[in-house]
């Protein structure tokens, strides 16, 4: 393995109070409203608020952006400066390359805004997080007992992850319909086109094109619950592959007969995070944080994947996982919601 090191960024979701317990736990008792105004308002920099063990050796770190979720979404040229001080901070504390998580890549246009940077690689996770997402949905798929209908949604296919997936998808016709749902139309046809007939497909852009499918696989940039009980069919099952989250507890209580299945979530049994964490337990991560991990541990230099990855990217990070097959980097036993499926009484197979 390369003795090279990584940071991860990351920053509060959308309840802001829970993950800045994240670092801290009596943070978590600062009411929410305090953390909203002062993430806003005042100058905060970006820290190194953990550290990364993998096979028991210091590889990397997480380096905390202090700006919500919302605040990316709605402030985004503050929010890409804020991004642009923590890689900064990344580069002056030993980072050979940086991975953007959740909406850090979002506001960098997928870290195309860093492109320019000679002294520290990145990558914004989305090739390997596309392929995790789609062996996540194949195996989901295959293991419908008595529900043969493979009819699937990709909720933000016109984005960087969505689109990669629906390509994949529909490479070898592992589906029998694709619904293509996004806000662009026009980037929505576009994405038919190159699919090119492979599959029968559809587009639209809201989310009543749910409604038909067996397999819903969400991949917006949003800070927001976006899926409601009415959209889905009876025994849908979805895989929220987003963070923040498009999906709430509350949905499984209004429609116990769906699966919900966190999507994009890595196996590295060794790996430990020092200091602090970020929403997972240790051995498990985001497959945006693992594709830093592989590139770092297998001596890659310069930038990755910037913007929308290619299908020759994430056939890279599949066979870099493979190299490191003995770490790891294997999708995770799916859970929902952080618990086991077998916990929520789901038929799914394990």
């Amino acid at each position: 393995m390369s003795d090279a090191s990584f940071a991860f960024l990351v920053h509060p979701r959308t309840r802001l109070a829970p993950d800045m317990g994240l670092i801290w736990a009596p943070l978590a008792r600062v009411p929410e409203r305090y953390y909203d105004l002062a993430l806003r308002r005042l100058p905060l920099r970006p820290f190194t608020m953990a550290g990364v063990q993998i096979d028991s050796r210091r590889v990397g770190r997480i380096v905390m952006v202090p700006y919500g979720a919302r605040h990316l979404l709605e402030e985004p040229v503050a929010g890409r400066a804020r991004v642009h001080r923590a890689v900064d901070v990344a580069a002056r504390t030993g980072a050979d390359i940086v991975g953007l998580g959740a909406l850090t890549a979002t506001v960098t246009r997928g870290g195309s805004s860093l492109s320019g940077r000679a002294d520290v690689g990145v990558t914004n996770g989305n090739a390997f997080t596309a392929a995790i997402v789609d062996t996540q949905a194949r195996q989901l798929l295959d293991d419908r007992p008595g529900a043969p209908g493979r009819r699937v949604a990709v909720v933000g296919a016109s984005g960087s992850v969505g689109s990669a997936v629906s390509e994949l998808l529909a490479a070898d016709a592992a589906v029998d319909h694709l619904s293509l749902i996004a806000r662009s139309r026009p980037r929505l046809e576009a994405l038919a086109d190159r699919i090119g007939g492979r599959v029968p497909t559809s587009i639209g852009t809201d989310l009543t094109g749910l409604a038909d499918a067996d397999l819903i696989i969400l991949l917006t940039a949003s800070a927001d619950a976006l899926v409601r009980p009415e959209h889905l069919a009876p025994g849908a099952v979805v895989l929220d592959a987003t963070q923040p989250r498009n999906t709430a507890p509350d949905l499984l209580v209004a429609r116990p007969d769906v699966t919900i299945v966190d999507g994009g979530i890595v196996s590295i049994p060794s790996l430990r995070l020092t200091g602090g964490d970020i929403g997972l337990p240790n051995g498990r991560a985001y497959a945006c944080f693992a594709e830093t991990a592989l590139l770092s541990l297998t001596g890659h230099t310069g930038h990755f994947c910037l913007g929308v990855p290619t299908l020759e990217q994430v056939a890279h990070t599949r066979a870099l996982a493979a190299d490191l097959a003995h770490l790891g980097f294997t999708p995770a036993v799916p859970t929902s919601f952080g618990r086991p499926l077998a916990a929520t009484g789901t038929k799914v197979a394990a």
